[in-house]
């Protein structure tokens, strides 16, 4: 199975969506949510307006897609789930620093970037072994 993997980043007006290992798959939106909804329409699209030996290689079978954010995409995709005093609970990034990095005030070096990675990485696995 192959792997599509759409990248979600902030530009100076909206944010911007696009396949990184595929031409011709792209999206925008002024949220986050937007952009990736418009990346997936568009892929979409894309797959069906072609025949199948049209398609590049890694559209002609199976394939998933994974989402790289930036920062500050991730932050403002996910806010309506975590606030920030959730976030510094399971980062151990005061809040203060959170809120500059939503905002495109501050960008995080490579150490912060892991630690926010890691800690939703956790909460994942954590989520997924509980059951009701």
């Amino acid at each position: 199975m192959e792997t599509i993997k759409i990248i979600i980043e902030k530009s100076a007006d909206y944010y911007d969506a696009y396949a990184e290992n595929c031409e011709g798959i792209y999206g925008a939106g002024s949220t986050p949510e937007a952009a990736k909804q418009n990346a997936i329409e568009g892929l979409e699209l894309f797959v069906g307006s072609r025949q199948k030996k049209e398609l590049p290689e890694i559209l002609q079978g199976d394939y998933n897609i994974v989402y790289q954010f930036d920062t500050q995409s991730l932050l403002n995709y996910y806010s309506k789930i975590f606030n920030k005093s959730a976030l510094q609970h399971i980062t151990g990034i005061n809040k203060k620093q959170l809120h500059h990095y939503s905002s495109g005030l501050k960008h995080p070096r490579f150490v912060q970037r892991k630690k926010i990675e890691t800690a939703l990485h956790i909460l994942g696995e954590e989520l997924m072994a509980v059951t009701l």
